[in-house]
């Protein structure tokens, strides 16, 4: 179970996210939303300690998260990652076994094993050898939830995760999501997409720099709740979903 109790964040002197609690359970996607600016990604970062907290705990199976980060795998906005760095794909899902064989050490054959069946798993083996700047955007994604699954991580985050992939790619990612919740390991997925990603989740969590609901789809996705959270800008997503 993951444990988030009373977590907040400054930011240049802003309340950025205030007051947020919520717990999940083993073997469930949890999609996080909320209008731009709501500090979906600060309330993720600070749950993985990358930016400083105000105030708050965060535990996992009962104890501190920031103590069991190996249990966590993390994959950034797009938008986040160096695609020029000069890397090939095999070594950046190769990245993730860094904590199980040292830094200095060769990988293990289970390791490049584990990496290579990975690889196979989104479909970019073939690939291996390509460095990562000349991919699609779609294949781009698809290696980094590679790394995600060599790192055999039990919590699993991912930031805007089918922002410019292929349909090919959704497909992908969708059943690997749904074999890593069959294997009990829980996902908080960032999305703004309103379709079909809201029905794979077996929770939400409708953000405005505070929880403003918790629960699932029918709970969630009231006309008031959607109100208190985007505001003004309710009309525009209404129009959009029409």
């Amino acid at each position: 179970m993951l444990e988030v109790k009373n977590l907040a964040v400054n930011y240049r002197g802003v309340r950025a996210v205030e007051d947020v609690s919520f717990r999940t359970l083993p073997g469930q996607i949890v999609g996080v939303i909320g209008p731009n600016g709501a500090g979906k990604s600060t309330m993720v970062k600070a749950i993985l300690g990358l930016v400083p907290t105000a105030s708050g705990v965060v535990k996992f199976r009962s104890r501190p998260l920031k103590q069991q980060l190996g249990s966590v795998a993390y994959v950034p906005q797009r938008s986040q990652i160096d695609w020029d760095y000069p890397i090939t794909v095999w070594n950046v899902v190769m990245m993730a076994r860094t904590v199980h064989t040292g830094w200095f050490r060769e990988p293990s054959r289970q390791s490049q094993e584990i990496v290579k069946d990975t690889l196979v798993r989104v479909g970019m083996l073939e690939l291996r050898s390509r460095q990562i700047g000349e991919l699609s955007g779609g294949q781009q994604q698809r290696v980094f939830l590679a790394r995600a699954l060599a790192q055999q991580a039990e919590l699993l985050f991912f930031d805007e995760p089918f922002v410019g992939v292929d349909k090919k790619t959704e497909a992908i990612m969708f059943d690997v999501f749904e074999e890593l919740k069959s294997q009990g390991k829980t996902l908080l997925l960032i999305t703004h997409d309103f379709g079909i990603c809201l029905t794979k989740c077996d929770q939400l969590l409708l953000l405005n720099k505070q929880i403003i609901a918790n629960g699932s789809l029918k709970e969630v996705m009231t006309a008031d709740n959607i109100q208190r959270a985007y505001g003004d800008s309710v009309l525009f997503l209404n129009r959009k979903s029409d």
